[in-house]
């Protein structure tokens, strides 16, 4: 096998072969180009890199990298990508593929890390050689299997009652609450420009961290869902309380899954009231109904009300891949003499 590398400014002109390459795996849409594409465009540096690995005229791993310091190399991984932009073939190895890229890479790489791995997507190898992979999060899913009566009844008491509570308060005040399902490339901007406007009185607004139609991640958004909406793949739930939006999801679909990529709700609306489980608990009966996907996927790190909607939780990891294996005996020491003070998340490369 042999790796090649092009700038990634030039990502566009090996589309073709991107999708090709992405068809025949999991094909999970965080990696389909058209996710890939406007990511680059509105969060790349320009230093970025396209490695592309063929053997025997077929193409092997395709992968977009970012240096990451002196003799440091790692996947592309703006924080609006949930999982590192790195393709394989199905069956091939994920720690010989990248132990050739090191070997490769421009500078005299000492190390690649392979950012955000899902072991649904390649599995997890076992530490030897010049090989470490280190837990990065917990995240969860929700299985569509049999109908949604069957699953409800499985969910906690307290979750289903709680929100037979709230729509009895809502029915006695005369507020009639609705799901929007939104998946017209021409509706996108509008919504995503209402979803920014949501998250932007909100908390993340103090951060800096709100989506908002005139910054990069809104215009990410943007093009991004207007791209998977074209051709079907793209969903945006909006719940309404009367005339009044009060949250909303944006999704994108793969073959057999839904990733729900960001959720944001109106923040003034009483706290004795969860306008976003409300809504969650409506997209999941649809998602059950229509019966298209096989998973519903949330990608973030698991959090307390994950766990009142599902059990099936898997760990992503990070791979680091070392030139010798000496090296990464010795970046395991260092690991080990910080593991009181860093995450995982810190420490990988």
């Amino acid at each position: 096998m042999k790796w090649h590398f092009v700038s990634a400014r030039g990502f566009a002109r090996h589309v073709e072969e991107w999708t090709r390459l992405h068809g025949e795996g999991p094909a999970s849409p965080l990696l389909a180009a058209d996710f890939v594409l406007p990511l680059l465009e509105h969060f790349a540096s320009g230093g970025e890199l396209l490695a592309i690995c063929r053997q025997d005229g077929q193409t092997l791993a395709m992968a977009v990298l970012a240096p990451g310091g002196r003799a440091r190399w790692q996947t592309f991984q703006p924080a609006q990508a949930p999982v590192g932009i790195w393709l394989q073939r199905p069956g091939l190895d994920s720690a010989a593929l990248s132990a050739a890229l090191v070997r490769a890479l421009p500078g005299f790489a000492l190390v690649l890390g392979l950012t955000q791995c899902d072991p649904e997507l390649y599995p997890r190898p076992p530490d030897a050689g010049c090989v470490q992979t280190l837990d990065y999060i917990l995240t969860a899913r929700i299985s569509i299997r049999g109908d949604f009566a069957q699953y409800w009844e499985g969910r906690g008491k307290n979750l289903r009652s709680n929100l037979k509570k709230q729509r009895a308060r809502l029915e006695r005040e005369g507020i009639v609450p609705r799901l929007e399902v939104l998946r017209a490339s021409e509706a996108v901007a509008a919504a995503v420009a209402d979803y920014g406007n949501m998250e932007s009185t909100g908390w993340k607004a103090g951060g800096g961290t709100a989506v908002h139609a005139d910054n990069d991640q809104g215009r990410f958004y943007r093009d991004m869902l207007q791209a998977f909406c074209l051709r079907g793949a793209g969903c945006i739930y909006r719940y309404w309380f009367g005339e009044r939006l009060v949250a909303s999801d944006l999704c994108i679909e793969g073959p057999d899954c839904i990733v729900v990529l960001k959720t944001a709700y109106d923040e003034s609306v009483d706290k004795a009231l969860s306008p976003t489980l409300l809504m969650r608990e409506e997209e999941t009966r649809h998602l059950f109904e229509l019966g298209r996907v096989k998973h519903i996927e949330f990608y973030g790190k698991v959090m307390e009300w994950h766990l009142r909607w599902t059990d099936e939780v898997r760990t992503l990891y990070h791979l680091n891949t070392y030139r010798w294996p000496a090296l990464r005996s010795w970046h395991r020491r260092l690991q080990a003499r910080a593991a009181g003070t860093q995450s995982s998340e810190q420490q990988c490369i």
